[in-house]
């Protein structure tokens, strides 16, 4: 699998995963549902040319919904919290010199 096929997003606007930017220097990313620890953690190395020092992955289940009268289900998906090294940092959108002034 190539990373742009491991990495689908990253998990940015909830407080658990801003938490974890802020106190602990983690980051939350949704994978690829058959990609392991040491391929997220290539990928991300790759993507984003940072050091990372620890993965931990967890599958989320899908929530139940009511659509119209009837029931569904949303799918399944794996989450991935990826530990950085010391310093290291990602950031996810362009900061331009117009947007600091």
């Amino acid at each position: 699998m190539h990373a742009e096929h491991i990495v689908k997003r990253p998990i940015l606007l909830t407080e658990k995963a801003s938490r974890l930017r802020e106190d602990t220097n983690q980051y939350m990313f949704e994978v690829a549902g058959t990609a392991n620890k040491i391929q997220i953690k290539r990928a991300i190395e790759q993507l984003f040319s940072v050091k990372v020092t620890s993965v931990n992955t967890l599958n989320q289940r899908g929530k139940f919904r009511r659509m119209g009268r009837g029931h569904g289900k949303l799918p399944n998906w794996k989450k991935a919290i990826v530990t950085l090294a010391q310093g290291a940092s990602i950031s996810f959108y362009a900061e331009t010199a117009e947007e600091t002034e």
